[in-house]
């Protein structure tokens, strides 16, 4: 039985791709910052376990804890919209802690296993963001970004382990966590000049023509963390498959 381990499991596409491991009969070990048993079904495949992907000693005291695994999912990542001119570089440091170097962090601490028994895989989850440009999204476009070029060239470098590096690339969900756990991180990121250009950005949002659900993401995740073809890139969501096909 195979075991995966994914960041950022307390709500959002972590916690659906936990449950959705867990369905398909894998040991699943759950993290996020604070755990919280109520967020994931009681079983022994399963376990809750803290881990900040930001902080070295809570990496290294997670993956004591956990043991061996087969597949690392990082999906922790916070988000950030608003007008790139005022959002000051303490915050573009902060999204780049978790959503880059957290990840690069991560990935670093659990291949040794992985090379050691010539088998893992990492699958990394970015953003349709990274496949077209979005406004009002610069920083965090950048933090993504800076994941796909990273899974990329690590591929090319595991491969000769048989180990897998695969990106996943959810489109645009308005039902994820992603701004209401960033609320405090936004305010006042829109300028009074820039109302007039980001009102009808904002008002599209509201009112998307596709949107990518949980499960579309964790569906996306399984077949990504399953894959034996060699693709590195799996875009999740309609919007994102368009995305990608476009470009």
């Amino acid at each position: 039985m195979k075991t995966v381990l994914i960041t950022g499991c307390s709500s959002g596409y972590g916690l659906a791709t936990a449950l959705h491991f867990h369905a398909q009969g894998w040991n699943v070990i759950a993290t996020m910052r604070t755990p919280c048993e109520d967020v994931v079904p009681r079983s022994n495949r399963l376990r809750v376990l803290a881990l900040d992907v930001t902080k070295p000693e809570s990496i290294a005291v997670a993956l004591e804890a956990c043991g061996p695994i087969d597949v690392l999912i990082n999906n922790a990542g916070i988000g950030v919209v608003g007008a790139f001119e005022a959002t000051p570089m303490n915050t573009v440091r902060e999204v780049f802690e978790t959503n880059t170097f957290g990840v690069m962090a991560m990935t670093q601490a659990v291949l040794p296993q992985f090379r050691a028994r010539r088998s893992g895989v990492v699958v990394n989850v970015t953003s349709s963001a990274t496949l077209a440009r979005m406004p009002l999204a610069a920083a965090y476009t950048a933090s993504k970004a800076a994941i796909e070029g990273f899974t990329g060239s690590l591929a090319f470098e595991l491969q000769y382990f048989n180990v897998q590096a695969k990106l996943v690339e959810p489109g645009y969900g308005p039902t994820t966590s992603f701004t209401s756990n960033g609320g405090a991180r936004m305010a006042g990121l829109i300028p009074e000049a820039y109302l007039p250009f980001a009102e009808p950005i904002f008002a599209a949002f509201a009112r998307p023509t596709a949107v990518t659900t949980e499960s579309d993401v964790a569906e996306v995740v399984w077949r990504a963390a399953n894959d034996s073809t060699g693709q590195l890139r799996f875009p999740a969501g309609a919007d994102a498959i368009a995305l990608a096909q476009s470009r």
